[in-house]
């Protein structure tokens, strides 16, 4: 009896997690049996992943069906309204005039490029987009000509746009830029798109920064009237009520011109009026050459 009592306390010691400073002794899985752990999933992961497959594949289907059905329904939905956008001086009542023919048509059929051709035929517009909707809806959205000068020594007047494009004057078109510069003499003109014509581009670019420098002037822009082309350095412009022509030639600086132009009138026409002189010459850097109006003999000697 008292051999056994040493080995039980010795035995009780070895399996006692409670005594201070003494660890368990590690457990190492068999590698066998941990290598077939490793290579076999958990029963739990493979049901989720089963579960994840069908619903991803039932989604497909339901997806599948719905686009069926909408192409279907895309083919049946017909143009129920037409919206123009953004015309403000191009007759809206014309342009749906144009494109009632469209009012009814199947969307889906609809040729965009021909609807835009419509409403490009209306010379006031510059560009044009066009788009389909799915509600029905078909919408025009048009970017219109901006007026610049109108050229008033033709059969009709026309209209000057901001690219150099000539097409007809009509109420409301040309008013909308206020009072525009009146441009003569320009008699070289080229084919521009859809049948219309337009300026040569030397002209056109002496037209443009003629108007750039009128529209900064101090008040110069409210006597001007007309700009006269003529070739050979010789353009003039004419105040409005006056038959002086004030020549500013073709070579450009029309600012410093026009600010002559304006000392000119109110040092000199203010207070001798406008039937003194016939020409004012503002082509030459600070100087200004004017030419009186030359009275017929018979004139002067009634006058004396």
């Amino acid at each position: 009896m008292q051999r056994s009592s040493p080995e039980i306390k010795k035995i009780t010691r070895m399996h006692d997690p409670e005594q201070k400073g003494e660890r368990l002794p590690a457990v190492e899985l068999d590698a066998e049996n941990q290598t077939e752990r490793s290579g076999m999933p958990d029963s739990g992961y493979g049901g989720s992943w089963k579960a994840l497959f069908l619903i991803l594949f039932l989604v497909i289907i339901v997806l599948a069906w719905l686009g069926y059905h909408a192409s279907g329904w895309q083919k049946e939905v017909l143009v129920r309204d037409i919206v123009i956008e953004d015309a403000r001086h191009v007759s809206v009542s014309e342009l749906s005039a144009r494109l009632k023919r469209y009012s009814g048509m199947k969307v889906q059929k609809l040729d965009i490029d021909e609807v835009r051709a419509s409403v490009m035929a209306i010379p006031y517009i510059r560009d044009a987009t066009v788009s389909k909707e799915l509600n029905g809806i078909l919408r025009v959205r048009v970017i219109e000509r901006v007026p610049l000068a109108l050229m008033v020594d033709m059969q009709l007047p026309m209209v000057i746009d901001q690219e150099g494009v000539l097409v007809p004057d009509r109420k409301g078109f040309s008013d909308q830029a206020g009072s525009l510069l009146h441009v003569s003499g320009i008699s070289r003109l080229d084919h521009a798109e859809r049948g219309l014509r337009k300026l040569a581009a030397r002209d056109y670019a002496l037209i443009r920064e003629f108007t750039a420098a009128l529209q900064k002037s101090e008040y110069a822009a409210l006597l001007i009237r007309e700009f006269h082309f003529q070739n050979n350095n010789g353009s003039s412009v004419f105040a409005r009520g006056s038959a002086i022509r004030f020549i500013v030639g073709n070579d450009g600086n029309f600012k410093e011109k026009l600010k002559k132009f304006e000392i000119f009138w109110q040092k000199v026409i203010a207070k001798t009026g406008f039937e003194r002189y016939e020409t004012v010459d503002l082509r030459f850097k600070d100087r200004v050459f004017a030419k009186e109006v030359t009275l017929p003999e018979t004139v002067k000697k009634d006058s004396l």
